[in-house]
């Protein structure tokens, strides 16, 4: 049996206003020829399939003409999807009655019984192989908020249940805790169900103890302070945990089973020299016996000029010597992000960098302009409380020139903020 694990697509997603749908649609029709050539079973994608909870009608048609092509070719294939903290749960799961017809199970919320306990039966898939028969279970957990996670055992003299966590994590915050607890009792459930020979496979979007995040695209999932889980909350009986919400593919735990996949698009500039990959898993019975990456092409290049950041001038330089193809559509441009050295401001800035690259086939995303760190006289700018009483706001405005900049804030500079501090607070020039 063959999976194939990818998670954050986050369709509809813009990279500093440019819309993203060209290169969704590149990697979606990457995805389905793909799944066709290397024989896929099941297809797990691991939460934030949309960029936001109230994504766009482009951003929903490129999801359901994806489900549509990949069944047309592979009529054998089964797709199942979590819900992500950046997807609407409720949202997501809304066509579950029609793509549940056509190999689609859509997992947004966890649901609780009559009694209050998590309804761990609708957390349980059974997966296919290609001639039609159960031969492994999915824990297709969604993204967990606190309400969703089992509730805890209060009474110290009350036994232990099935699957309760030990002892020895009772310390754990209670998300944490409760967390571990509701893939125990959701493993504890298939390992009932699955009959010999049948592998167990798990899903997850969270943030996992030393997860390396990638810098300025993911946002924090923050719950009491405490966000990372443990990779112990497998059990060592799970085949493979296919988790999602880390943009960087990565194994987790020293456990070569247990990873993310990443996102397939770079999602910002930071991760410009990174390999997008989905991951092809090999099932032998119970066991996975090879994990593989498949290496998304990238459709829209993302550049950045200087490759460090440097003096404006030869910033400027750098962006004048860019050869690119004049022939490219505009749609498959490249992003550009423009570092800059700078001693101090420079208002004219954005408008150097366009006339520059005026005529050139590239789309300006971003410019980073970064400060030279001077080194200031902390003391110096030490006041007592009867002198901070007695400061203007010029007087302010100067001292901050000072500590950013390590000098005098020339004439006109103070000039200006006069007359801006004069228009908002209505005085007399």
């Amino acid at each position: 049996m063959r999976l194939l694990h990818t998670s954050d697509w986050h369709l509809g997603q813009t990279l500093h206003n440019f819309d993203r749908i060209h290169e969704h649609g590149c990697f979606l029709d990457w995805l389905v020829d793909t799944l066709d050539q290397e024989r896929i079973d099941v297809l797990l994608i691991a939460g934030d399939i949309f960029d936001n909870a109230n994504p766009s009608a482009a951003a929903h048609r490129q999801l359901y003409r994806f489900l549509q092509r990949a069944r047309s070719r592979a009529p054998h294939l089964q797709v199942v999807v979590i819900a992500g903290n950046h997807d609407s749960a409720g949202r997501l799961e809304a066509p579950t009655p029609l793509l549940e017809a056509y190999g689609t199970i859509i997992v947004g919320n966890v649901l609780r019984s009559s009694d209050g306990e998590v309804d761990l039966d609708r957390l349980l898939v059974p997966l296919h192989d290609h001639a039609g028969k159960v031969a492994a279970w999915c824990l297709a957990v969604p993204f967990l908020r606190p309400g969703d996670v089992p509730r805890l055992r209060a009474a110290a003299g009350d036994a232990p249940a099935a699957g309760d966590a030990p002892a020895a994590e009772a310390g754990l915050d209670p998300y944490l805790q409760g967390t571990t607890l509701l893939y125990r009792q959701a493993y504890a459930l298939a390992r009932e169900r699955a009959s010999h020979g049948q592998a167990i496979i798990a899903m997850g979007h969270c943030h996992m103890v030393d997860g390396q995040a990638s810098l300025d695209s993911e946002r924090r999932i923050v719950i009491g302070g405490t966000e990372a889980l443990p990779s112990s909350m497998f059990d060592p009986g799970i085949a493979y945990a296919a988790l999602g919400h880390l943009h960087l593919a990565q194994k987790v735990g020293g456990r070569e089973n247990v990873r993310y996949s990443g996102s397939p698009l770079p999602l910002s500039f930071s991760e410009v020299n990174y390999q997008h990959q989905v991951l092809r898993i090999d099932l032998e019975g119970e066991h996975a016996v090879a994990i593989t990456p498949l290496f998304v092409p990238r459709a829209v290049a993302l550049l950045r000029v200087p490759a460090k950041p440097a003096p404006l001038d030869e910033a400027l330089a750098a962006l004048g010597a860019l050869e690119l193809d004049p022939d490219l559509p505009q749609h498959a441009w490249p992003f550009l992000e423009v570092r800059v050295l700078l001693d101090g401001p420079e208002p004219g800035l954005r408008a150097r960098i366009e006339e520059v690259l005026a005529g050139k086939p590239v789309r300006l995303a971003k410019i980073e302009p970064t400060r030279r760190q001077v080194a200031v006289d902390d003391t110096a700018l030490a006041l007592s409380l009867d002198q901070l009483a007695q400061l203007q706001p010029d007087d302010v405005f100067r001292r901050l020139w000072l500590q950013k900049y390590g000098a005098e804030a020339p004439p006109e500079q103070i000039a200006s903020f006069a007359e801006l501090f004069h228009a908002v607070e209505g005085e007399p020039q």
